[in-house]
């Protein structure tokens, strides 16, 4: 058993969503948005800290994951979204989580099967994987297909190193 919490970063809103793994079974915890709001830079930043860290004392997630920066047109947009990844992070490093990476279209890849998907797509896979009623926000539905392709990743990593269960830090070969 391991709950994930996923993060896809953003300097206005930071999409969240929580899971729990259980064997090959994942379980939909939570998820949603934080909306920082239209303040300066410094107050939107102290807001995303405060609310990952109230998410992590309710929740105690073991494993935290979070998107990569990508770089696009703007450079001031990549500036803020990296000083928003950086928050969350030191967020979850402040709290002994171990963080995990990647990138937007590893994320895509292991939700819907292509790395070229588009947002509805991932909505769509996040709500039939997870037996959500409805579609997820699309940033809260980012945040979710970030903690399912780490717990895909960490199921890969257990069954390529041949152990059959993996409970309490303990690997059963």
């Amino acid at each position: 058993m391991a709950i994930i919490l996923g993060i896809d970063p953003g300097s206005r809103i930071t999409g969240f969503g929580i899971i729990n793994t259980v064997g090959q079974r994942v379980e939909y915890i939570t998820s949603g948005c934080i909306r920082t709001g239209k303040g300066e830079l410094p107050e939107r930043l102290k807001c995303i800290h405060e609310s990952i860290s109230e998410l992590i004392e309710i929740h105690c997630p073991q494993q935290f994951a979070i998107e990569q920066v990508f770089m696009g047109r703007n450079a001031d947009s990549a500036l803020k979204l990296g000083q928003a990844r950086g928050v969350a992070i030191l967020s979850a490093t402040l709290h002994d989580l171990p963080v995990a990476e990647y990138s937007p279209r590893t994320i895509k890849q292991s939700v819907v099967g292509t790395g070229a998907a588009d947002k509805e797509q991932v909505q769509h896979m996040v709500q039939r994987l997870l037996k959500l009623p409805g579609l997820p926000q699309a940033d809260a539905a980012d945040a979710l297909a970030i903690a399912l392709c780490h717990a895909q990743t960490q199921a890969s990593l257990i069954s390529r190193a041949g152990l059959h269960t993996y409970r309490r830090g303990r690997a059963s070969f």
